[in-house]
């Protein structure tokens, strides 16, 4: 799997554009998840294969659900997930995002564990976690 970068819920342009530039040097791939795509599993928006290769209608991702409910169910934070990264690489992730000034409190490795959450889940564990530890 090639390395990724997964945001979430990004919606303000100037942080974006400075996250992006923080991340560039590295050299990964940076994909925007729009909230359309947060049903589908962590290991599709990732490009994992073994979940390219399954039907998308499997996924019935929040396009499928009322305007209403997708609104409402839309991420109460800003989300990075990291994909197809060793442990030193998550490690430049992090120090290129301090050293660029950038704080962002969910964020998460893609695992075997995960990679079948959606979006929701998947913040909602990483939101505790980070609850729990501060």
């Amino acid at each position: 799997m090639r390395e990724m970068i997964l945001l979430f819920q990004f919606e303000d342009r100037t942080r974006k554009n400075k996250l992006m530039r923080a991340l560039l040097p590295l050299r990964m791939k940076i994909k925007e998840v729009s909230w359309e795509d947060y049903g589908k599993p962590m290991g599709y928006l990732a490009g994992m294969k073994e979940f390219v290769e399954g039907n998308e209608s499997d996924f019935p991702g929040a396009a499928q659900l009322d305007r209403e409910e997708v609104l409402h169910e839309r991420l109460s934070g800003e989300m990075l997930v990291m994909a197809g990264l060793n442990g030193d690489r998550v490690d430049q992730v992090l120090r290129s995002l301090h050293k660029a000034g950038i704080s962002i409190p969910y964020k998460a490795v893609l695992t075997s564990s995960n990679q079948s959450w959606d979006a929701w889940k998947l913040f909602a564990e990483v939101k505790q976690e980070h609850e729990m530890m501060t």
